[in-house]
C-alpha cells in the first residue's frame, strides 16, 4: 500500500479538470475521484490497463445492445456508463501518480472512437432485428459519422488557434526583442489558470465598454479590435487586473474580444458554470454519447434521444465555428497592428 498518496481534497485538486463536461462534473467525477485515491493507494493497476479495462466493459455494452430487449438496454445503458467511469480514471490516475506517456493518450483516444463505434452499431442493430424499421440504419451511420466529426472539427481547431498563438507569440517576440519586453500571454490562457478572475475580469469589461460608449461616443480605441491586445482595464497594475495572473510588463492578446462584445449574456451564464467546474460547451461528445448510450436505452427511446442529441451536438459544434470565425477575426486585427507599428517604426 503506497503511503505517499494525499487526502480526498487534494486528490481532487490534482486529478479533476478546472472545467469539464457537466455528465462528468455531476455524474462521473464524484465516484471515479474516490476510486482513482484507492486504486493508486491498494493497487499497482496502470492507467494503460484502466484504459483497457474500459475498452472491454464497452464491449461489453454493445453485446448487450445487440440483443435488442429492453432489459438488455438497460444493462447494456448501466455497462456503458461504467465503462466511462473507467475511461475518466485511466487519465487521473496517470495524472495522480505521474505514470502518463504519449502512447496511453493514444491508446485512450483510438479505444473511445472504437468503443463508440462497435456501441452505435450493436444498438441500431440490435433495435433493427426488434422492429424491422430502417430508420436504425440511418442512425447508426449517423452516430459514427457524428462522432468522428466532431473529433475531427477539435483536432482541426485546435490546430488553427495554435497556429494563430504561434504567429502572433513570433511576431511579438520579433517586434519585443531589441527592449527585452516579457513574453506575451493570452487572454484565454490567463483566464483558464483562474476561472473566478475569468468571470470578474470580462463582467467589467463588458461594463467598461458600454460605459464608455454611452458616455464618450466613438472615441479612437473604444471599440473591441481596435487596439488588439489593449484591453480596457488590462494594463498591468489596473484595478480590473489585479486578479488575473499574467506575467509583469507582458502584453496580453485577446482572440475572443469580438465573441464577447457580441454576446454579453454569454458571460453571465458562464460565470454561473464555472462556479461548478462546468464548461460552457454544455452538449460535446460525452454528452452526445451519453445520450444515445445511456438516456435512449434506460427510456426506451433511441430514436428520439439519438435524435436530440445529434440535433444538439450540430448546434453547438456550429457554435464553436461560429466563435472561431470571430477569433480569427481579432487574430487579423492583432497581425495588422503589428504590421502598422513596424510602418510607423521605420518612418
Amino acid at each position: 500500500m503506497r503511503r505517499d498518496i494525499p487526502p480526498l481534497a487534494e486528490v481532487r485538486r490534482i486529478t479533476e479538470k478546472k472545467r469539464d463536461a457537466w455528465w462528468t462534473v455531476l455524474l462521473v467525477d464524484p465516484v471515479a475521484t474516490p476510486l482513482v485515491r484507492l486504486t493508486a493507494m491498494r493497487t499497482r493497476i496502470t492507467p494503460n490497463q484502466i484504459t483497457w479495462g474500459a475498452f472491454v466493459l464497452g464491449l461489453v455494452s454493445a453485446a448487450c445492445f445487440a440483443f435488442g430487449d429492453w432489459r438488455w438496454l438497460i444493462a447494456g445503458a448501466l455497462v456503458y456508463h461504467l465503462s466511462f467511469i473507467l475511461d475518466c480514471m485511466d487519465g487521473k490516475v496517470a495524472r495522480l501518480t505521474g505514470q502518463g506517456s504519449v502512447f496511453g493518450a493514444w491508446l485512450d483516444f483510438v479505444f473511445d472512437r472504437i468503443r463508440v463505434a462497435l456501441c452505435g452499431v450493436a444498438l441500431m442493430a440490435g433495435q433493427y432485428d426488434r422492429t424491422g424499421d430502417t430508420v436504425y440504419i440511418w442512425l447508426a451511420l449517423a452516430v459514427v459519422g457524428l462522432d468522428t466529426l466532431r473529433y475531427i472539427n477539435s483536432l482541426e481547431i485546435f490546430k488553427i488557434r495554435y497556429n494563430m498563438r504561434k504567429q502572433i507569440k513570433a511576431r511579438v517576440r520579433e517586434a519585443r526583442r531589441a527592449e527585452n519586453s516579457a513574453e506575451v500571454a493570452f487572454m484565454e490562457d490567463l483566464l483558464r489558470n483562474n476561472p473566478s478572475a475569468d468571470i470578474e475580469h470580462d463582467i467589467r469589461k463588458t461594463s467598461n465598454v458600454s460605459a464608455a460608449g454611452s458616455e464618450a461616443g466613438s472615441e479612437p480605441g473604444s471599440e473591441p479590435g481596435s487596439e488588439p491586445g489593449s484591453e480596457p482595464g488590462s494594463e498591468p497594475g489596473s484595478e480590473e487586473a489585479t486578479d488575473v495572473p499574467q506575467k509583469p510588463q507582458g502584453q496580453v492578446i485577446d482572440l475572443q474580444q469580438e465573441f464577447r462584445h457580441r454576446f454579453p449574456v454569454y458571460l453571465r451564464m458562464r460565470s454561473f458554470l464555472l462556479r461548478h467546474r462546468i464548461r460552457t460547451h454544455l452538449v460535446s461528445g460525452i454528452e452526445f454519447q451519453m445520450g444515445v448510450f445511456i438516456v435512449g436505452p434506460l427510456l426506451d427511446a433511441v430514436i428520439e434521444a439519438t435524435l436530440v442529441s445529434g440535433a444538439l451536438l450540430l448546434v453547438f459544434e456550429l457554435a464553436i465555428i461560429y466563435k472561431l470565425l470571430l477569433s480569427t477575426r481579432d487574430f487579423t486585427r492583432t497581425i495588422d497592428s503589428f504590421d502598422r507599428d513596424e510602418v510607423a517604426t521605420a518612418a
